[in-house]
């Protein structure tokens, strides 16, 4: 049986900063709204009318003008000239959801057009992650001279003057952080590149798709509504990128939960059909929707994520759908018996107490090492690496806790390295075996010495204290219009001072791991709550009065609807 994932005996209550009391007066006056609401928005710096009404109602007009990221109008002319040409084209992608999203979106616009593109995911296996020379092979067999690389190719220096000498010219549409020097493909679109003046550099790699689609779309005099319907895949990849919902992401993520739920591709529909999910938030596309177009690449091809995405019907969507949770039912069995070897390695070298995590095996499947190594993170909190063996080198996922940046630690160990990439708090990396010791050694070294003591311990940021009796119908339905949530505008976190159990709190789960409560305050109203991994807790909610940290849901049962409080802390 795997370990408890989230001990939370040690979290820390932070508290964000209180807004200016004359600023959160003004604002409910001006919105009619109470003060603990207007309170959560000028913590967002959201202070103004006009600043709400850009919040609550985002436009698809407030979208940055495409032709600001640099190389746009290059990659734009050159596509159109393919396409008035019927010239074959590439459009390459990784085998994540970002890059099946991706490659889906720019594959169905095309097609559109008039263009018969050839989409194609690599091998993780075979190939490994990015633009591979098998595939620019590939395309050369077919004659094909142009290659929409999407979600990947920003470090594909050799790869790209490979396909430069068979007569291939590439368009980069990454989001990756780029390397000291940059490929010399035609066109590369980025806007983390420190030459593009982008305003908005927080796209995820489907989002960058996006804005070529756009960008492509302007020069065809199409109206932006035109584009709505390819939003469902862009919010599938800004949930599953874990990119922040702020600006441009923002826009995007509330357009395409309103597409998803309501009128979405073949290939979605046919998914919430598997699952019993009628209507998806943020949370549900990155817990539910997300590890299962992940499946398809992590256990046999990301090709088959593609095929469902691209379904031209439901029963061929459906059939798709099918084969695909098959692959996810696999995954998770290999994802649960890895982390079990992985936490008994660990105990079994004594290094609980380290500073990071790497452990190895050259027998774990490549495919869920990344979700191994998440686990390993929340059981231990400290920056983890998972490691297996991939041909003749080994490869690692890595990831990282809140506020330490992995990919300059990953940096200070290059002489280590043979090739890595990522962001702050997800990588990639090879190396070769007889390299492994000293990456170790290396990596616990420059994490003990860099990674300040109060981000070592798990915690919890809340938003504001909050009396039970300020939970009105209207203060929730204000909360649900705040959303969607994630990165940069969290699902506000509350603390509840004095709360008392009613007399049926209770445990629940297989194991009784986790806390069903019925609390209230003196002069409130009886709250359901749930506390997923708060079982332990029970004794000391019955024996005393607590505080609380918690957040706002709805939960339904026998057809009611009631706000529940999802515990995250009791004190």
């Amino acid at each position: 049986m795997l370990l408890s994932l989230v001990d939370l005996v040690d979290m820390k209550w932070k508290f964000k900063e209180e807004p200016n009391k004359e600023e959160v007066f003004a604002l409910a006056k001006a919105l009619q709204i109470p003060q603990s609401n207007a309170s959560l928005l000028v913590q967002r710096k959201i202070t103004t009318y006009d600043q709400a009404k850009a919040f609550f109602r985002p436009q698809l007009s407030d979208l940055h003008d495409p032709f600001l990221m640099l190389d746009m109008d290059i990659a734009v002319a050159r596509i159109r000239q393919a396409i008035s040409s019927h010239e074959p084209v590439m459009v390459f992608g990784d085998y994540d959801v970002d890059g099946t999203t991706a490659v889906s979106l720019v594959t169905h616009f095309l097609e559109a057009q008039q263009l018969k593109p050839i989409p194609y995911i690599p091998d993780r296996y075979e190939e490994g992650y990015g633009l591979s020379f098998k595939g620019i092979d590939h395309a050369a067999t077919m004659g094909i001279t142009l290659i929409i690389a999407l979600d990947c190719g920003i470090k594909a220096i050799t790869q790209v003057a490979y396909a430069k000498d068979n007569g291939i010219e590439i368009i980069i549409c990454d989001h990756h952080k780029p390397g000291t020097h940059l490929p010399e493909a035609l066109a590369i679109l980025n806007p983390k590149r420190i030459d593009c003046s982008y305003p908005f550099k927080d796209l995820c790699g489907c989002g960058v798709g996006f804005k070529l689609i756009q960008a492509l779309s302007f020069r065809q005099h199409l109206p932006i509504n035109e584009l709505l319907p390819y939003l469902d895949l862009v919010v599938t990849a800004i949930a599953a990128d874990i990119v922040s919902i702020t600006g441009e992401n923002r826009i995007l993520a509330y357009y395409g939960l309103q597409v998803l739920n309501e009128s979405p591709r073949a290939g979605l529909k046919a998914l919430m059909y598997s699952i019993k999910r009628k209507k998806l938030n943020i949370t549900d596309v990155v817990f539910v929707i997300a590890p299962r177009i992940n499946a398809a690449g992590r256990i046999k091809h990301g090709g088959y994520a593609v095929e469902l995405l691209l379904s031209k019907n439901l029963t061929e969507a459906e059939l798709k759908a099918k084969e695909i949770e098959g692959f996810n039912i696999k995954r998770r069995e290999l994802d649960q018996n890895i982390t079990e070897q992985a936490l008994e390695q660990i105990i079994t070298n004594e290094e609980q107490e380290n500073a990071s995590t790497v452990v190895f095996d050259a027998c774990w499947h490549k495919g869920v090492i990344g979700i191994v190594a998440s686990r390993l993170m929340e059981t231990y909190y400290r920056p983890t690496l998972v490691f297996t063996k991939s041909g003749e080198v080994l490869a690692a996922s890595a990831r990282s806790v809140k506020g330490f940046d992995l990919y300059k630690a990953l940096e200070a160990c290059q002489a280590h390295i043979l090739q890595f990439g990522g962001h702050q708090y997800a990588a990639g990396l090879t190396l070769r075996l007889d390299q492994y010791d000293g990456f170790k050694k290396a990596f616990e070294a420059e994490v003990r010495h860099t990674m300040p003591e109060h981000l070592k311990t798990r915690s919890v940021l809340i938003d504001q204290q909050l009396d039970l009796k300020e939970i009105t119908p209207k203060f929730f339905r204000i909360i649900k219009q705040m959303a969607p949530f994630g990165p940069g505008n969290m699902r506000p976190v509350f603390m509840a001072k004095q709360v008392v159990d009613s007399g049926y709190s209770k445990n629940v789960g297989t194991d009784d791991s986790h806390l069903k409560a019925s609390l209230k305050q003196a002069n409130s109203k009886v709250f359901g709550a749930i506390g997923f991994g708060l079982g332990t807790q029970l004794s000391m909610l019955k024996a005393q009065t607590v505080d609380i940290a918690f957040d706002l849901e709805e939960n339904e049962w026998n057809n009611q609807v009631n706000i529940q409080l999802r515990l995250k802390d009791i004190k």
